[in-house]
């Protein structure tokens, strides 16, 4: 794990992570992404002027590119708190209209992450007025919740992903990302112990489990056109449970995950609890690729790493109220030297400060600031 810095931080040389990157239409001033992080600031699902302020304030801070806050489409109990921000209906767009302004006005990059939470119980005891979906009607293995979804279910579910998409790009933003991991619905599918379905959705193997996702980037990618960028996040690890692997060896990442990249995902997000961890040190070594690098190899596409960047400590430990201080950049640094992934995600660091990449930068001198669990309670 990074050091913590205990004193004046040593002399760093983080030029690799201020390189310009380029997909398709998506131009970026530097490696650095804004990780989604949810927010519940939107009552009635609807995006205000706070909300809008707190992205542009990223934006004003040197984010290469801003991934939004999960905001759900357009099904029925597709959210699990109630101040969740929809991406569908008039006004809630309305309000991502305002947000995608500030961002471009203020030279910024960002898209929206489309997310549906499947089976998945939100943490302040909130349930929506009608009965949740999910594959198998589990919200983990033999833990039952909801309703399995019929087969016109999950059609309209793909619909929906790629109206949300396109309302993405006729509203101006500059990508959509796509949320499959962390257990919620789509990754539902992908894991075993929450498809039990004998149908087309279901199956023994894991590109199996992979076809609803796959339906999804195409029906998002027929939405967009050709040069939008799709990214789709993904993940070992279930809140569910924190240790469950759907890929054990790197044969079954690429049966994973190649079909989605085919199907028309840009780029993969990459989720992982701690991002300097090998994802198969059995192969590869204790210092071997984590997730995102074994992603890049196995499927060759841009990959995306994420996991407790430029702090001590992990976000499980920031829901279970203990701080976070700034730690250095050396191993991300050494990272994206070689290659090993294309964009690093920063999540807890930027919600806690909207300057950390311009402090990380040189721009701003002020000190970086801690991350104590406070900042969930408010949009700094």
């Amino acid at each position: 794990m990074p050091a913590s810095i205990t004193a004046k931080p040593k002399s760093l040389t983080a030029d690799v992570l201020f390189e310009p990157f380029k997909l398709k239409s998506l131009s970026m001033q530097n490696r650095i992404v804004m990780a989604p992080m949810t927010r519940v600031f939107s009552p009635g699902g609807v995006p205000k002027s706070n909300v809008a302020d707190y992205y542009r304030r990223r934006a004003a801070g040197e984010v290469g590119l801003i991934l939004s806050e999960g905001t759900v489409i357009d099904r029925p109990a597709s959210k699990n708190e109630e101040a969740i921000p929809f991406f569908h209906g008039e006004e809630a767009l309305s309000g991502w209209k305002q947000v995608i302004e500030g961002v471009h006005q203020a030279g910024g990059k960002m898209g929206p992450q489309i997310w549906h939470t499947g089976s998945t119980r939100g943490q302040r005891g909130w349930e929506p007025d009608q009965p949740v979906e999910s594959p198998s009607g589990l919200v983990g293995p033999g833990d039952p919740r909801g309703n399995p979804m019929t087969d016109e279910d999950v059609t309209d579910a793909i619909a929906a992903y790629a109206k949300a998409a396109g309302e993405a790009k006729r509203l101006g933003f500059d990508m959509v990302e796509i949320h499959g991991a962390h257990g919620y619905l789509i990754d539902q599918f992908f894991w075993s112990g929450t498809n039990m379905r004998d149908d087309r959705w279901g199956g023994a193997t894991l590109r199996e489990r992979s076809r609803f996702a796959a339906e999804v980037v195409s029906a998002v990618r027929r939405e967009v056109g050709a040069d939008f960028p799709i990214a789709l996040r993904v993940s070992q690890w279930k809140q569910q449970d924190y240790k469950v692997r759907l890929a054990e060896t790197p044969e079954a990442m690429t049966e994973w995950l190649l079909p989605l990249v085919e199907a028309g995902a840009d780029m993969l997000h990459c989720s992982q609890r701690r991002f300097w961890e090998p994802e198969f040190p059995d192969v590869d070594g204790t210092d071997g690729l984590n997730f995102a690098g074994w992603v890049k190899k196995l499927t060759g596409t841009t990959t995306i790493s994420v996991g407790s960047v430029g702090l001590s400590g992990d976000f499980f430990g920031a829901f279970g109220g203990k701080s976070s201080q700034p730690t250095d950049l050396d191993e991300l640094v050494r990272r994206m030297e070689r290659e090993e992934f294309d964009l690093i995600a920063v999540g807890r660091a930027i919600l806690a400060d909207p300057n950390w990449v311009a402090k990380i930068q040189g721009i701003d001198r002020d000190p970086r600031i801690d991350f104590s669990p406070e900042a969930f309670a408010e949009l700094v």
